[in-house]
């Protein structure tokens, strides 16, 4: 955490009520298997121009948990900030309004509002959010991780950033930048629960 505060005296709102649901199991806190392909233990395991890609094993429906923007919003909302003791709910960065949950293609996304446009924690919340749900959802699901349209000064790079996987595994190889964003999901597993 930085000694002087960028946003000194943020506006706090109060969290909705927690959903109940049940909790879903996550791997070790420290854990990055999830930025490579299985099978790939440094993901840079490319195929030659000749070679056939492997064969992709299609889910058996039956055996796949549907996942909605209620559950993504539960594992998000109790990631504390990195400035401040407060949840990302508290401070407004996520809601449930700003989570998009497509099941049948897979796909998330979230945006979220820093709380002021100049904003230099921008790229580590979304590297939270983003590692968050890697972690907690199923491999099937493509995670988007952007900011709000016109909340922020730099918010073309920030996406950039969030959403390159090259960039993201790059920085969890970072042991000081995956230590402050394991001390923000360290809450993570309140989902909304008041401790």
């Amino acid at each position: 955490m930085p000694t002087e505060l960028i946003n000194a005296n943020p506006t706090i709102h109060a969290p909705t009520a927690p959903t109940g649901r049940a909790r879903r199991v996550v791997d070790s806190p420290w854990s990055t298997d999830f930025l490579y392909p299985s099978g790939s233990a440094s993901g840079s395991g490319s195929s030659d121009e000749g070679e056939e890609d492997q064969e992709t094993v299609e889910p058996d429906l039956a055996d796949v948990e549907a996942i909605d923007q209620t559950e993504v919003f539960d594992l998000l909302r109790s990631i504390t900030d990195p400035e401040h003791p407060l949840t990302l709910e508290q401070l407004a960065v996520v809601s449930a309004p700003q989570i998009a949950v497509d099941d049948v293609r897979s796909r998330v996304h979230v945006e979220f509002t820093p709380t002021i446009p100049h904003c230099s924690m921008a790229t580590l919340i979304g590297l939270s959010l983003r590692v968050r749900l890697l972690r907690a959802l199923p491999e099937r699901f493509k995670v988007d991780i952007k900011v709000k349209e016109g909340s922020h000064q730099s918010e073309n790079a920030v996406n950039k950033q969030l959403n390159d996987k090259e960039r993201v595994a790059a920085a969890l190889e970072n042991q000081h930048l995956l230590e402050v964003v394991q001390q923000c999901l360290s809450s993570a597993g309140q989902r909304g629960e008041v401790l």
